[in-house]
């Protein structure tokens, strides 16, 4: 769905449409160019997710960037109507909405059942921060935007790289996922490397940033099964699939460890290959219990390890 960002420039209204990644600032190379010298150069950029998902991310501006008056430390999801304010200047957020997307949660349902959506096999991740809660209370703003800009464009990258998409920005948590190409441990395994990777990113916060009093750590769930694909939202996964992911990275609070994997993805991995321990858990909406494998992240390393020598074999 089409978005544009209006705003009043000398004395005429504008229109700006949003694309894939629209920066905003002082600077004149930007998309749009805020004349105010309480605006930063590079202040703040509006990236899309999907195809339809807009999210305001300050990149870390001396004096802040704010929707509908709240101050943004962490990505934003833009609704229709949203007033952004950067500086002395405002600009609202506009967006097209299909019949169906403004239905309420049992339309939606129903939605769902009729119109047969298309159904795919996916690998989920989904990445928490530990003490964001602790660390948001002992920072100033502008460094928490600053640090928080910093991870989740990193995560990004690492994800993107790794043949993943973020699906959502949700609080502190990333949600990506992967969609199966045939070969399903090359799929769980991208999943598993990006986890790493996503851990690196956050270790490389605890270093570089001396305001943080306490180290930052990062838990992470992973699960393959069948989703719904592009229901009420364009290009978003819904379903089963995408809840037990969510249970799991909870789960790694109460199991002491750095991911927790179901079944249905470590199971298309190579025995040989598997590390961690294996057991069963019962998660909040399941009646059955969830055969899982909870892994620290130096196990993941050794897996990957052993994962390519067995390819390099093959």
């Amino acid at each position: 769905m089409s978005a544009v960002i209006c705003y009043r420039n000398k004395g005429v209204d504008k229109k700006i449409p949003c694309k894939a990644v629209l920066t905003l600032g002082r600077d004149k190379n930007s998309d749009i160019v805020i004349i105010d010298l309480l605006a930063s150069r590079n202040h703040a950029m509006i990236r899309r997710l999907g195809h339809s998902d807009y999210y305001l991310i300050d990149s870390g501006s001396s004096n802040g960037s704010f929707v509908n008056s709240h101050r943004v430390a962490i990505p934003r999801l833009l609704k229709t109507g949203d007033r952004i304010q950067i500086g002395g200047s405002e600009l609202i957020f506009e967006q097209e909405h299909k019949e169906e997307d403004v239905m309420d949660t049992i339309s939606m349902e129903e939605t769902i059942i009729s119109d047969r959506p298309v159904l795919r096999k996916i690998t989920v991740l989904v990445a928490d921060i530990r003490g964001f809660t602790s660390l948001s209370e002992s920072v100033d703003i502008r460094t928490l935007t600053r640090m928080m800009t910093n991870w989740f464009h990193n995560v990004t990258d690492v994800i993107t790289r790794h043949g993943g998409i973020v699906d959502k920005f949700i609080g502190d948590c990333v949600f990506a996922r992967w969609e199966s190409d045939g070969d399903e441990a090359q799929t769980v395994m991208k999943a598993l490397t990006a986890a790493v990777l996503i851990n690196d990113v956050t270790e490389e916060l605890n270093i570089n940033s001396v305001e943080i009093s306490e180290k930052l750590r990062v838990g992470v769930g992973i699960n393959t099964g069948v989703a719904s694909m592009g229901i009420g939202q364009d290009a978003t996964a819904l379903g089963d699939a995408v809840n037990i992911a969510f249970r799991l990275e909870s789960a790694t609070k109460v199991l002491g460890t750095d991911i927790v994997m179901s079944e249905s993805s470590y199971g298309s991995l190579p025995e040989q290959c598997l590390a961690g321990e294996k057991q069963k858990i019962r998660v909040k909406g399941k009646r059955d219990v969830l055969r899982i494998c909870s892994l620290h992240f130096e196990d993941v390393k050794s897996m990957l390890h052993s994962f390519d020598k067995q390819m390099e074999q093959d």
